[in-house]
């Protein structure tokens, strides 16, 4: 599964391009959380910044498959195929 990460994401993982193997991707089993757990594991640095201290998503972190924010869909439980990319937003702000 690929990961896109931005702004401060990227730098704490090293990459703004991560792939990782999910188990029940080929199978069309695997779901947005699935995916998210094989990133937090294959970058570990990144689960204090996503996760909160009882391993929820953060609130202000916005989860996208194929341009879509999961939680407009099934939230973490949203099925993916293999092939589908996943992006990760940090809270953005501006004026």
């Amino acid at each position: 599964m690929e990961w896109k990460l931005f702004a401060d994401l990227a730098e704490v993982a090293g990459d703004r391009h991560v792939v990782v193997p999910v188990d029940g991707e080929d199978e069309g089993t695997a779901t947005v959380g699935d995916a998210l757990d094989a990133l937090l594991e294959d970058r570990p640095a990144l689960r204090d910044r996503v996760l909160d201290d009882d391993g929820e998503l953060r609130e202000h972190i916005n989860v996208l498959r194929e341009g879509t924010n999961v939680f407009n869909e099934d939230g973490l439980e949203t099925a993916v195929d293999a092939g589908d990319e996943l992006a990760l937003f940090p809270p953005v702000s501006g004026g």
